[in-house]
């Protein structure tokens, strides 16, 4: 059986870098990650009412039923967004930053009105939110702007990973309206941040079990 190492799969190092803002050193981490050929295991139980409920199944056959499954997964993700920059508002983690204030407090709207907006989507289908603990990372500032960075770009192929398996229009539709804007979150802290923002060519699609896995790891979520 082949494996999969951590380079692998996370040749940006996307994983690395949140798993490191949420305090976790290398060795850590390694022990929260399990991977073998195709299949994944997630090496904390944390983790696994989060995997269970976004159902970890959305497939390349596209379907009423896989959309549902997409948005789910969507709304995993907003989940998290929303509290982390709903808790670093509240924590002024942005610091004496009004740069960082300005990002962290629109950020935070739009991520409130991504989760209302697909909750309303799924309607009765719609998962709970998991509960989170972000740390350092909604309490420090430098420590909260390289993980929202990490988030941003995380969301951005996340958003992009799922396209090619979208059955209904307007499900694109919904996904499309709100990944767009999940870019410019990623350009705009990334401008903040002093770093590159648009960094590629052509962004990445990742995978939704690739993307669960890496949130998974940086222990934000209980």
């Amino acid at each position: 059986m082949s494996h999969l190492n951590l380079e692998m799969l996370d040749a940006d190092g996307a994983v690395r870098e949140a798993a490191e803002a949420a305090g976790l050193d290398r060795s850590a981490f390694l022990k929260r990650s399990v991977l073998a050929g195709g299949g994944l295991l997630v090496g904390s139980a944390m983790f696994t009412g989060v995997l269970s409920s976004a159902a970890a199944d959305i497939s390349s056959t596209r379907s009423a039923e896989n959309d549902i499954a997409i948005l789910n997964y969507a709304l995993t993700l907003e989940f998290l967004e929303a509290a982390f920059y709903k808790q670093a508002v509240a924590n002024k983690a942005y610091g004496n930053s009004d740069a960082l204030k300005k990002f962290a407090t629109t950020v935070a709207d739009h991520e409130r009105k991504h989760v209302t907006f697909l909750q309303g989507a799924l309607g009765a289908k719609a998962i709970k939110s998991p509960k989170f603990a972000f740390g350092k990372a909604v309490r420090d500032k430098a420590t909260f702007a390289k993980t929202a960075q990490v988030l941003e770009d995380t969301g951005v192929s996340a958003y992009l990973g799922q396209v090619a398996n979208v059955f209904d229009p307007s499900t694109l539709r919904a996904a499309g309206t709100i990944a767009t804007v999940e870019a410019r979150h990623a350009a705009w802290i990334r401008f903040i941040n002093r770093a590159t923002p648009a960094p590629r060519t052509f962004d990445v699609p990742k995978s939704e079990r690739a993307i669960l896995k890496a949130v998974g790891d940086t222990g934000f979520i209980q």
